[in-house]
């Protein structure tokens, strides 16, 4: 079944529409989607190593642009949208930490909790929940987000073949592994923070 995965999103990597599915799942993900853009980021510079920093760009154009509809969520939406987001995933009480955060450590929530596995999302809403600054919001957005696929991106582009390689060795163990990192994340968020 990982296999037949595997292939089809590796086909789907090469296809003309992929960019499309990569914004839509990169923007969706940065306000209220639970899987993250690296599931097509990763075939995609795979399969097109030669695309692989536009293929980033777009990531990380939609993932801000996606960043900014979670802002407006939280501050216009928290009590309706935000909160029932907040409620889905499970993380009411660490919602109330982030908040306290934001006063204080606004830009560097965002900086840190961006380039993490901790569901960036729950990052936009309180940050638009807390009227966090939407300008230092947006620059810090463009930065974190920035950084992290354009460093996946660029080393699967130097790297692609062997790492390719390397996953479709072992593909069923790196895909629980995967698993467990977006899990991890939430949990990290729910518990850690």
């Amino acid at each position: 079944m990982i296999r037949k995965l595997y292939d089809w999103t590796m086909s789907l990597a090469a296809r003309p529409k992929a960019l499309h599915a990569l914004a839509g799942v990169s923007f969706a993900e940065s306000s209220f989607f639970p899987v993250p853009p690296d599931v097509l980021l990763i075939p995609m510079v795979i399969a097109q190593r030669h695309r692989a920093w536009l293929i980033a760009s777009v990531c990380t154009a939609a993932s801000v642009l996606g960043g900014i509809l979670g802002y407006a969520i939280g501050y216009y939406l928290f009590a309706t949208i935000g909160q029932a987001v907040i409620d889905f995933y499970g993380l009411q009480a660490t919602a109330a930490k982030f908040h306290d955060w934001y006063r204080d450590f606004g830009l560097y929530v965002i900086l840190i909790k961006g380039l993490t596995p901790i569901p960036y999302k729950i990052v936009t809403i309180m940050s638009g929940a807390a009227q966090f600054d939407i300008w230092v919001f947006i620059a810090a957005s463009i930065v974190t987000r920035g950084l992290r696929f354009f460093i996946v991106a660029g080393l699967l582009r130097q790297f692609g073949e062997p790492i390719r390689a390397f996953i479709e060795r072992r593909l069923n163990i790196l895909f629980f592994l995967f698993l467990l990192l977006v899990i991890g994340g939430f949990v990290a968020l729910k518990y850690l923070a």
